[in-house]
């Protein structure tokens, strides 16, 4: 069985994350995605909504599809949120998954800043996708990827849906461009600050939860 991992604050989680695990998921040929909101994380503290608010609101917006699921191994664990032993975890107690690490461009540029990130290279396969303001060439400056110039440009031009390359250690980094949406978790706690509408940008169920437990607002 493959398995994508999908882990982030979701602070809160919107179409935008939903749309992109989707397509991640149907083209790699993925059997599940699973949601791993995180629960205190090391380098993420601004406006951040308690973890039990981010996994219920992300338990809301995955339910009707029965190829997501979701964990609380972050969320139930004392202490920061460290990637590297999520992703042990993971594999320790689900022997028989290949699980896939799904990030955008701008948190795969940031791993040098992440615990262990050499750790975390050697543990499991990487899918890296497209993120809006982020373009794929960036990728360049990574100490962890190899690739050639000419491949990435294709990328950022549409020229090239799908690439896969070797890690120098011999994990698996698959490049992916998805289908731009331009919704940001930043933008909608900016329009809740505002009293304004958030409607279609996320779930229903979602917004209602927000609204009832009047989240974002100061």
């Amino acid at each position: 069985m493959k398995v994508g991992i999908f882990g982030g604050t979701f602070n809160p989680i919107h179409y935008g994350h939903l749309i992109a695990a989707e397509e991640v998921r149907e083209r790699l040929g993925l059997d599940k995605i699973l949601f791993v909101p995180s629960g205190s994380p090391p380098l993420k503290a601004e406006e951040l909504a308690d973890a039990i608010h981010r996994y219920k609101m992300t338990r809301l917006a995955i339910v009707t599809n029965r190829l997501f699921e979701l964990s609380d191994i972050e969320c139930r664990r004392h202490g920061k949120s460290y990637t590297a032993k999520t992703v042990e975890e993971l594999k320790k107690t689900n022997p028989g998954i290949e699980f896939f690490f799904i990030l955008g461009i701008d948190a795969f540029l940031d791993i040098t800043n992440w615990w262990r990130p050499e750790r975390l290279i050697t543990l499991i396969n990487f899918v890296i996708i497209s993120r809006p303001d982020f373009r794929f060439i960036d990728l360049q400056v990574s100490p962890y990827i190899k690739i050639n110039r000419r491949i990435l440009k294709g990328l950022d031009n549409a020229e090239i849906e799908t690439y896969t390359i070797k890690l120098k250690n011999n994990m698996d980094a698959t490049l992916l461009r998805l289908t731009p949406i331009g919704i940001s978790s930043t933008e909608i706690r900016r329009l809740i600050k505002q009293g304004r509408s958030i409607k279609y940008l996320l779930p229903a169920e979602v917004e209602s939860y927000i609204i009832a437990n009047k989240l974002y607002k100061s």
